[in-house]
């Protein structure tokens, strides 16, 4: 059976993006979202009118991969980058902790993901058995664009 470790990222996370717009009711993006930057090292706003959707997404498949519970602050880390200041030397920004907060609770009420104490949260076995059904969906495209990639599925 393929896994999400075994389908390329990006594919992954667009399909999964589509699925939670179309099917989960809980993950919306608020009214803000609109307005706001992913975090201080961003210079604009994102240009996806989707992007709630793709963070989320991103959000399921870095608790699928790390295999343990995951804090706020560890995907804070992941979700920074490099703040550029000018003529002097640029540093790195962790990315806003209110994003990624709003989209873990959503993802808690639509039971994928489960909090573990005060070590963070861990995907549910809802979440994960969704997450290996639409890796077998982006497998399924990938073998139809690509037949060469039959035999190993």
């Amino acid at each position: 059976m393929v896994n999400v470790k075994e389908v390329p990222a990006s594919m992954f996370i667009e399909e999964l993006a589509k699925y939670l717009k179309e099917n989960v009711k809980s993950v919306k993006p608020p009214e803000w979202a609109l307005f706001v930057k992913t975090g201080p090292h961003k210079e604009r706003v994102p240009d996806n009118a989707d992007w709630w959707y793709l963070r989320a997404a991103s959000v399921l498949r870095k608790l699928y991969v790390s295999g343990e519970p995951v804090g706020v602050g560890t995907l804070r880390n992941v979700y920074g980058g490099l703040k550029r200041r000018g003529s002097a030397p640029p540093h790195f920004r962790r990315s806003g902790s209110s994003i990624i907060r709003h989209v873990l609770h959503q993802l808690e009420a639509a039971g994928l993901v489960v909090k573990v104490g005060r070590r963070g949260r861990a995907l549910s076995p809802s979440g994960k058995s969704l997450m290996d059904s639409v890796a077998s969906e982006v497998f399924k495209k990938l073998v139809e664009s690509r037949p060469e990639l039959s035999k190993y599925g």
